[in-house]
């Protein structure tokens, strides 16, 4: 299945950050963070090397942000049209509590009616994923006690390395601040994400490996974990 929207521009001419405006998300913005969220998936590329339901995947990856905590996300606009986002959550361990029980049953039966399954690079996926669940390697430190809060944040390939991601990070950071959330985590299998993570005072908190997209790169990816203390 396809998400349903409204094409937006791709600009490709050079922004400086003066030109983006950073903002706190509207309804109207879901289908642009759903669309972002698909085209950026794998490592910064698009979903459909490893999934083409970009429907499932966007609901997987947004829903509980846009439909659960929809006051910690914030986008980034040039041109009128949406080129990042950065989808937060305040309390990683209630993100958790919601998805299980909420949304990934809803999730389950509304691939099961789509007949996403009946793809063979989704069941593929699906299968490699559940090989690496069972081989413990999604099992991870619990670093909500001292790192409560996490987020996701995506752009754009034509305005990436222009200042943007840095600039919502900035907003989000100030307004988990204005929360009084006392740190924030979250995990990346990208090395460039790595390094602007870091870039923005996160500091390395785990590694591990995980082997799901190994037939995709021929070798397993690194997940990196990386958290900041918010004074």
């Amino acid at each position: 299945s396809k998400i349903i929207s409204a094409k937006v521009p791709i600009i490709y001419r050079r922004l400086s950050v003066s030109d983006v405006l950073i903002r706190s998300y509207h309804k109207e913005d879901r289908p642009s963070i759903r669309e972002i969220s698909f085209e950026t998936a794998f490592m910064g590329r698009p979903a459909d090397v490893f999934f083409t339901d970009q429907e499932i995947l966007a609901d997987t990856l947004t829903a509980y942000f846009t439909d659960h905590e929809p006051g910690s996300c914030f986008v980034a606009e040039a041109d009128a049209s949406i080129v990042g986002y950065l989808i937060g959550a305040k309390n990683k361990r209630a993100l958790g509590r919601i998805f299980l029980f909420n949304i990934l049953p809803r999730l389950f039966f509304k691939a099961l009616l789509c007949g996403t399954f009946l793809n063979s690079k989704n069941r593929a996926f699906v299968f490699y994923c559940l090989k690496s669940y069972f081989k413990g390697e999604f099992q991870m430190p619990d670093f909500s006690k001292d790192y409560p809060a996490t987020l996701h944040i995506n752009i754009r390939q034509g305005f990436r390395g222009q200042g943007v991601g840095a600039k919502l990070m900035g907003v989000y950071l100030q307004y988990l601040t204005l929360q009084k959330v006392k740190g924030v985590h979250m995990s990346t299998m990208s090395n460039e994400a790595t390094v602007f993570f870091q870039s923005q005072g996160f500091e390395v908190l785990c590694q591990r490996s995980q082997s799901y997209f190994r037939t995709l790169l021929g070798e397993d990816i690194v997940v990196t974990t990386l958290g900041k203390r918010i004074s």
